[in-house]
């Protein structure tokens, strides 16, 4: 039960933590920035819950941010209006996700070497396609997105929240979700018991890919900008979120709630080093860290469970 609880437990404490190492991190202003942050990598990590729990993994989901992000903004520099612009964001993000479903299910190969491909093909692709340049020429409006508060609040939260609540349903009282914890439970099982486990494993893929793509439309509506190179980086911050809120590698384990928890933690700890000062590169060593230590938790769990 204790370790069920150590994500939430790990968040309070670093909250307290930081309120107390640093006299700017209470304030509205900060906290907002958080939100707003770990947002994009949040609704990533989202659909990353439901690779992982299916026993599988997905390295492309920073190309395929920045690749949703690219196609939306520069729909939109065209002249398209905004809501069709984060239309074909979203619809790029869900294009390629379920390529890797595709190719997962058809070639049968791994999904840790079919994404691992993809990640270098589809950041390849957009840079082809934009020449390696960012696109500029977005609406004004389009910020809202990223930046905007609805009564005070960030409409980020509000998506993340709809976002949430969505994996939450999809997961607890759909087939999908009964066939995700199945398949990465015992694949062979799934088989056996009837499962669509092709179909039903090219579906999460394709969601995680459609999350992937609102994720990077949200980032383009921050920078108010859409670039090529967004996103790197961004893989390793989604798996380690649902790592850490008690997601397993193994597959058939974890939950919305602990990918959340998961998640603001890595938000507040980014925004606590920069707070306090230390370098960006520390940064990755101390997020790299806190994966393998997760891991190790998990999987000291495990053992002792046999």
């Amino acid at each position: 039960m204790i370790q069920r609880l150590l994500p939430f437990l790990t968040l309070v404490v670093l909250f307290v933590a930081l309120s107390i190492a640093s006299p700017h991190f209470l304030t509205a202003t900060n906290l907002s920035s958080v939100v707003r942050q770990t947002a994009v990598f949040n609704i990533m990590a989202l659909g990353m819950t439901l690779v992982i729990i299916s026993a599988g993994v997905d390295l492309s989901v920073g190309s395929i941010l920045a690749m949703g992000g690219l196609m939306g903004t520069m729909a939109m520099s065209k002249g398209q209006p905004i809501f069709l612009g984060v239309a074909v964001g979203l619809a790029t993000g869900a294009f390629f996700g379920f390529l890797n479903g595709l190719l997962i299910t058809q070639l049968k190969i791994s999904p840790f070497i079919v994404t691992l491909g993809t990640m270098g093909i589809v950041r390849g692709l957009a840079l082809v396609v934009s020449n390696g340049l960012p696109v500029h020429e977005i609406p004004k409006d389009f910020s809202y997105l990223g930046e905007g508060t609805v009564v005070g609040v960030p409409f980020v939260l509000l998506l993340l929240v709809a976002c949430a609540l969505l994996v939450h349903f999809i997961l607890e009282n759909t087939k999908l979700g009964r066939y995700t914890f199945a398949i990465g439970s015992n694949t062979d099982a799934a088989v056996y018991a009837g499962i669509p486990v092709r179909f039903h494993t090219t579906a999460i893929y394709a969601i995680c890919g459609l999350l992937t793509g609102l994720a990077g439309m949200i980032e383009a509506s921050r920078l108010m900008t859409g670039q090529p190179t967004a996103g790197q980086g961004y893989e390793l911050q989604a798996i380690a979120a649902v790592v850490i809120g008690g997601g397993s590698l193994r597959g058939g384990e974890g939950s919305v709630v602990g990918t959340l928890i998961g998640g603001f933690i890595m938000g507040l700890l980014a925004n606590g080093c920069d707070l306090l000062g230390i370098n960006p590169y520390v940064q990755q060593v101390i997020i790299g860290a806190v994966i393998i230590l997760a891991v190790s938790v998990d999987e000291l769990r495990k053992r002792r469970s046999v």
